[in-house]
């Protein structure tokens, strides 16, 4: 029995189980900082798995840019926001059955996609790569020859969906209040104030605008 083997194993099994399980505490939370937090664990352990099957630039981006900025961005937002779980909880048990049939037919649809021998393959042999091997100039290789039609496609429509997230938040313009100051400064004392006397001899009353 190989040691390393069964390290790999060991590795795989905890990172996969981690991920699992801050992927059900992020559904089924109901605490939405704990969630955020249950999604920053599933992250980091499916950095883990990316790096024993050796895509060591996938893993650390998947650090670097949904946990270092991505999560931690959502983490203050969902702690300044202060929300109401009540209508959450309420919404989740009224879309439980839509959400099991939505994901039975996605795992069919990978289970088709990769076959089910890729799905069911062992983790006893990993492909051992040469000392001059790159993963980046491989991933960017595979990137703009084979898929660079689907890249392209997808850095469209984050575009598009950029523009629609402008456009919805954009309110048009504002009146704002806003100082002058040098009208402030030119300003006179009969543009401030009027003097009007009433019915009572040597009495006035002063008015300021």
């Amino acid at each position: 029995m190989d040691i390393k083997i069964d390290f790999i194993k060991l590795m795989f099994y905890a990172f996969s189980a981690s991920a699992l399980f801050g992927a059900g505490m992020v559904v089924f939370s109901r605490n939405p900082v704990r969630a955020v937090l249950s999604l920053v664990l599933t992250f980091v352990a499916m950095a883990g798995v990316w790096m024993l099957l050796q895509s060591e630039f996938l893993a650390l981006t998947l650090i670097l840019v949904y946990v270092g900025a991505v999560m931690v961005l959502f983490l203050f937002v969902v702690m300044m926001l202060n929300m109401d779980v009540a209508p959450f909880a309420e919404g989740f048990v009224r879309y439980l059955p839509i959400g099991i049939v939505l994901a039975v037919c996605l795992m069919g649809q990978i289970i088709w996609l990769f076959g089910k021998d890729a799905l069911m393959a062992k983790l006893d042999i990993l492909p051992v790569m040469p000392l001059n091997y790159s993963n980046i100039k491989a991933l960017g290789t595979a990137l703009y020859t084979d898929y660079l039609f689907p890249f392209e496609v997808a850095g469209l429509i984050l575009t598009v969906a950029i523009i629609a997230a402008i456009g919805l938040t954009a309110r048009g313009p504002r009146q704002r209040k806003s100082q002058d100051i040098g009208a402030q400064i030119r300003t006179k004392s009969s543009d401030r104030l009027t003097l009007l006397k009433d019915m009572t001899p040597d009495s006035s009353i002063t008015e300021v605008k």
